[in-house]
């Protein structure tokens, strides 16, 4: 039986259809005969506990520039759907977390994937240090002292910003870099979060592994590799995806893990793993299904939707 899906995404005429996860979601789930709605998240309203937003009825095509018809927008009662997928980008700030609160007014009676509350409470370079054993050695804080102090005890460091994403503000500093003292400034003057401060793997240049996995199981992964001359692997970044498969050490962190994303209703997940240690469990708008299924690995949009429609009873 059919679905009503509604998907919470950045304006979709902005999308870029060939890297992007929430359109490849809504490809299958439109394949299976599920009715697709679409709204940004700026259009959510709360009015005495019902929850709505000026949702459009969409059919989308793998076709660039054509990939989305909308039809007349409503404003839609959101309990009345069965399913919604909170798959806006972060930034992972104030607005992102009240649409959070709103739509844990929904959940589970409309299943929202993932669960708002537990993406609320383990923004991706946080939850991670759940796991610290599974990390290189890793420092939250904006203490220029405590800086300091690990980075003559580490040589090098990897400094970014708590709630950053896409590789923004992803800085390497040397133990001798006079540099420093500007960077730290500059954090300071630009973000009010702490900064996490990591060990630099080196490794990095040999690529930055994003794994998926669905409720809790590895699904499929791509490695991506930094362009000439950078530390950042993410592919808005210049990287470059190159296939891959998954190393015993990348299938212990991911049985270690599995569980914790399973009991947070954590239904699709991307984390990255360099030279083997575990340094972010992404869960607001995880990215890379594309790239996998177009260098021949699964289609994990296939994956994802199964195991929705079992949490649904579908």
């Amino acid at each position: 039986m059919g679905l009503t899906v509604a998907v919470q995404m950045d304006p979709i005429e902005r999308i870029n259809i060939a890297g992007d996860t929430t359109f490849a979601l809504m490809l299958e789930a439109q394949a299976r005969g599920h009715d697709l709605l679409y709204y940004t998240p700026d259009t959510l309203s709360m009015r005495d506990g019902m929850v709505t937003a000026r949702a459009f009825p969409v059919r989308v095509r793998d076709i660039v520039g054509e990939h989305a018809s909308l039809g007349e927008p409503e404003r839609l009662d959101l309990s009345r759907v069965d399913v919604i997928l909170l798959r806006q980008d972060p930034p992972f700030d104030l607005a992102y977390i009240s649409t959070t609160h709103m739509l844990e007014r929904l959940h589970p009676k409309t299943l929202v994937v993932n669960d708002p509350a537990h993406v609320r409470n383990a923004p991706e370079k946080l939850f991670v240090t759940e796991f610290p054993h599974l990390m290189p050695p890793t420092l939250i804080t904006r203490d220029r002292e405590e800086i300091e102090a690990f980075r003559r005890e580490m040589g090098e460091i990897v400094m970014k910003p708590l709630y950053g994403h896409g590789g923004a503000a992803v800085l390497r500093v040397t133990r001798d870099d006079p540099n420093f003292g500007s960077l730290y400034d500059l954090f300071a003057a630009t973000f009010r979060e702490p900064w996490v401060v990591q060990r630099f793997l080196p490794q990095v240049k040999e690529g930055d592994k994003r794994i998926i996995l669905v409720d809790g199981e590895a699904a499929g992964a791509v490695n991506r590799v930094p362009a000439e001359n950078d530390i950042r692997s993410n592919m808005v970044r210049g990287g470059a995806a190159k296939p891959t498969d998954l190393t015993e050490r990348e299938r212990e962190i991911c049985e270690t893990i599995g569980p914790a994303l399973r009991e947070r209703g954590l239904v699709l997940v991307g984390i990255d793993v360099i030279d083997g240690l575990l340094t972010e469990i992404n869960v607001t708008s995880p990215t890379g299904i594309r790239a996998i299924k177009r260098l021949g690995g699964p289609d994990l949009a296939v994956t994802v939707w199964d195991a929705i429609e079992r949490r649904r009873g579908a």
